[in-house]
């Protein structure tokens, strides 16, 4: 993951093509001792803030690896870990409703 602006980094796919996000959140769970990147991505942000759409949005577990910024592992979370992904979801839902306040 390398970041682009302050909001913005760079997440390649399993073929290795980049591909540019917004981030959204950033947080962490004692639950889980991880933390997570809740991210969108851009030209699907741009493009769906002017229309009041429904974005998709990824979450990622994610590991400073040294001392530069720059230098962080993204790990997808698996879709059959329920329990943390509920736990997700429940922070993301929190997280928008402050937004809106």
């Amino acid at each position: 993951m390398s970041e682009e602006e302050n909001n913005r980094i760079v997440i390649p796919d399993e073929d290795g093509n980049e591909h540019l996000f917004d981030v959204l959140f950033e947080f962490e769970s004692d639950n889980f001792n991880a933390s997570y990147v809740v991210v969108v991505p851009t030209e699907q942000n741009k493009e769906d803030a002017e229309e009041d759409a429904e974005v998709d949005l990824f979450a990622f577990r994610y590991q400073q690896e040294g001392d530069d910024e720059s230098d962080v592992s993204l790990e997808q979370i698996p879709e059959e870990n329920e329990e943390e992904w509920e736990m997700i979801e429940s922070t993301i839902e929190t997280l928008l409703d402050e937004e809106e306040v």
